[in-house]
């Protein structure tokens, strides 16, 4: 049935050894996948817990890493929480994550409640807020910083593994060797003044991997996570493509459900469309148009490029995609498949959406 996306199984591992060659090989950091991209599908992350590379498997939700914790923990990998816990998650969190990122003393202190109640000691990792304007405490701010770890190094089932930093992913900051220095920076006097070693110092997600084949990554990063360098094979600064990596391990699979030739401009008095916004329309006259049977609930237009470049993507509404078919080589009919190679959030999108099948290729 489609809409499908087609996973390409030993394309994602290839994908993610020639990220391991980067990281680990050539800048000496551990390895943390992240697996959101996908939603944690069961096959990928099957992929991603059994290589040898992999330190780390990442996830933003508490729910998703809930499905894999036994599988990594058995594989010897840690499980990481990527966006700071909300309060209601805290038994889950000590449950199933082994390094949660963390910026909130309320929270910390939650942690190691339910940590106490557990038997467990908790890993966390500070998130510093280097200037992307995200989670973590302002870089600026040192007294609350060590404020913090203060506290921290005071709970006896909390552990201060490291301390992180995001970037690029809200304020489009990109990582740079100054920037960077900073985190380590920070990283050394916290182990000065408090006489402790931080086992992790987090330099960022794929928009910080650039940094090591330039010869920019500072001495002192000593870990990396990676969701779409793995995923697209692409660095998330400049889009960059990386050494060794495809971009079409996942396709989006449709199916043409109308054909028919139309004029190219809307008849009446145009209002908004069904998400609220006004759209424009270009004259070009009758044009050949295909219906497509997938919509904005299941994917990003604006990050889906079609395998056939003659084809162009009109606009779309919650169920249908509009693709003008007018200049094409192949001439298309009703039932015919049109394949399309997706960014990060196409594939965000399509990976969470219970309309669309996946499919495996091994």
């Amino acid at each position: 049935m489609y809409p499908k996306l087609q996973i390409n199984l030993k394309k994602l591992e290839d994908n993610l050894n020639a990220c391991a060659v980067i990281t680990k090989d050539r800048g000496g950091c551990s390895l943390m996948i992240v697996t959101k991209g996908l939603c944690a599908d069961k096959e990928m992350v099957k992929l991603v817990v059994e290589n040898p590379n992999v330190d780390f498997v990442a996830d933003s939700r508490i729910k998703n890493i809930a499905t894999f914790a036994d599988l990594a923990r058995e594989n010897g990998k840690k499980t990481v929480l990527l966006r700071i816990p909300m309060h209601c998650e805290v038994a889950e969190v000590v449950k199933y994550v082994d390094l949660s990122f963390n910026s909130e003393l309320s929270t910390i202190r939650l942690l190691n409640e339910e940590a106490a109640k557990a038997g467990k000691v908790h890993d966390i990792l500070l998130m510093i807020d280097l200037g992307d304007l995200r989670e973590g405490i302002f870089f600026q701010n040192e007294d609350l910083i060590y404020e913090a770890v203060e506290e921290i190094l005071k709970m006896d089932h909390i552990n201060l593994y490291g301390i992180g930093v995001n970037l690029t992913c809200y304020g489009a900051v990109i990582p740079k060797n100054d920037t960077l220095t900073q985190l380590v920076e920070i990283a050394e006097k916290l182990e000065a003044k408090y006489d402790i070693n931080l086992e992790m110092v987090s330099g960022g997600n794929s928009s910080s991997i650039y940094l090591i084949d330039e010869g920019e990554l500072p001495e002192g990063i000593n870990n990396l996570r990676l969701g779409e360098s793995f995923l697209l094979g692409n660095d998330t600064a400049y889009g960059a493509k990386l050494p060794g990596t495809v971009s079409d391990a996942l396709i989006l699979q449709t199916q043409i459900i109308e054909l028919k030739e139309k004029p190219s401009l809307p008849i009446g008095e145009v209002g908004v469309d069904a998400f609220g916004e006004k759209p424009y329309y270009e004259d070009r006259g009758i044009m050949k148009r295909a219906i497509i049977g997938i919509g904005k609930q299941d994917t990003d237009l604006g990050s889906m490029t079609p395998l056939d470049s003659q084809i162009e993507i009109m606009g779309g509404s919650s169920d249908h995609i509009i693709l003008d078919v007018t200049h094409t080589d192949r001439e298309y009919k009703v039932g015919d498949i049109v394949e399309f190679e997706l960014g990060y959030s196409g594939m965000l999108k399509t990976s969470t959406s219970p309309y669309v099948e996946k499919e495996y290729i091994r």
